[in-house]
């Protein structure tokens, strides 16, 4: 998994600049695809090879200085709970205040790396005093930034970087399958987890989990060991109240990061919703299998439309994700608990799928045929040549006379056709499109 670093400061500080700065373009600007939100507060960072994932805890807007701190402790919480390493934003034009003392209190306990920022020096002789006078934080040596222009963000990446653990040190090298449960607050999911180690006595031992008070649990089927990542207290009530969105989201980051395949469940008493759409994002976004499993299906008054209708409403609402499976399930009676574990085993082997170069071209020139590419300004789409490079998600590169004619609508009826014959249900498959301009 990739180290997770989140940004605490007071409004104003320029958390935002920085964080977008970092994000960059290309990142910030989200796809325009159904489901996926806009109003990001993490992204994927790339810092001289060291990759993480960046949170932004901001966007409060208090009215008193009690809310503020009542806001920035509940910030500096998050970041406690998820986070490998903080950054803790201030504002050298503001200068130091009690709130920024109590908060740097709170962060001191965590035993967390805590790297004391000061934005806006935009001259460090000119603002050199005034950095010293946050020495009183007790956090270390402030480090001078200027956000807005581009000043000392390398020396502030570096030291972010030099926390990270070396090499494979967050735990890919396990092999075994690592299942996330993700999802809203209160619908169901430490009650799912709860199903298959209580009753079926299926634990086999505990492991600490890479973030604190989390525990990723062993369980044993059939011979086979899997792995359920907790998502930093999922069995513990948690400080912070739960509907807090910047929460939710960085604990499922940090779940789906650590995991092979997300199952997203959903409240069958509430339905689907766009919170639900934001997680299944993450998921789909960073290419882990999913599974929904919409629980509390016993409680649900049906009839024969019942799960027709929710169905639908659910790939409406997920429509960038068609190949999950749904499964309707019941923690609590155990309604179909068996059938989830099913799924698991099929998405497992589905993520792992290689076809044959030869028979990846049959299908792909067939599809060609059924259904002419796209042309413009009398140049038409040819496609030349399809191969699948890696698993985990399956990727497939295809060879193009030129990239710019691969429409997304084409692209997507190729991936449908490459499913119609190989299935790979549960799994997303990426599509990399590369020209052959030789080949015209």
């Amino acid at each position: 998994m990739k180290p997770i670093v989140a940004i605490v400061g007071r409004p104003n500080v320029g958390k935002s600049s920085l964080f977008n700065f970092l994000a960059g373009e290309r990142i910030a600007i989200v796809k325009d695809e159904p489901g996926i939100t806009r109003d990001r507060i993490y992204a994927d960072v790339d810092w001289n090879g060291r990759k993480f994932t960046l949170i932004d805890t901001g966007g409060i807007e208090p009215e008193s200085d009690d809310v503020i701190l009542s806001k920035m402790r509940e910030q500096a919480q998050i970041a406690i709970d998820t986070a490998h390493v903080i950054i803790f934003m201030t504002d050298v034009k503001m200068g130091l205040s009690d709130t920024d003392d109590k908060v740097a209190n709170l962060l001191r306990r965590s035993k967390k790396p805590v790297i004391l920022t000061v934005n806006k020096v935009d001259s460090f002789k000119k603002y050199e005093a005034d950095v010293y006078e946050f020495y009183n934080l007790g956090l270390g040596d402030p480090m001078a930034i200027s956000a807005e222009q581009r000043i000392g963000i390398g020396d502030l990446l570096d030291k972010v970087v030099s926390y990270f653990p070396d090499g494979d040190a967050m735990g890919e090298e396990d092999e075994r399958p690592r299942i996330a449960i993700v999802g809203r607050p209160n619908v169901g999911k430490s009650s799912l987890i709860n199903r298959y180690l209580g009753k079926d006595r299926l634990i086999v031992s505990d492991v600490a989990g890479t973030t604190r008070d989390a525990i990723d649990t062993v369980v044993k089927r059939n011979g086979k060991e899997y792995v359920f990542v907790d998502t930093a207290g999922l069995r513990r009530k948690s400080r912070i109240k739960e509907e807090l969105e910047a929460y939710m989201i960085a604990r499922t980051v940090s779940a789906v990061d650590r995991s092979d395949i997300v199952v997203l469940v959903i409240d069958g008493s509430e339905g689907v919703c766009e919170q639900d759409a934001k997680i299944a994002g993450i998921a789909h976004e960073r290419g882990k299998g999913v599974i929904i499993a919409v629980n509390k299906w016993d409680i649900v008054e049906k009839d024969d439309k019942t799960i027709y209708a929710m169905s639908r409403d659910i790939m409406r609402t997920l429509s960038f994700i068609p190949y999950a499976e749904i499964l309707f399930v019941s923690a609590k009676t155990g309604q179909r608990m068996e059938k989830l574990f099913d799924s698991i085993d099929t998405v497992i082997a589905n993520q792992s799928l290689r076809i044959q170069t030869g028979v990846l071209n049959e299908i792909v020139s067939e599809a060609v045929t059924m259904q002419q590419p796209p042309s413009d300004k009398g140049r038409r789409l040819r496609v030349l040549y399809a191969t699948q490079v890696s698993v985990k998600p399956p990727t497939i590169v295809i060879f193009v006379n030129s990239a710019k004619l691969m429409h997304y609508s084409y692209t997507r009826y190729l991936e449908n056709r490459i499913r119609d014959a190989f299935g790979f249900q549960g799994t997303p498959i990426r599509f990399v499109i590369k020209e052959r301009r030789s080949e015209e």
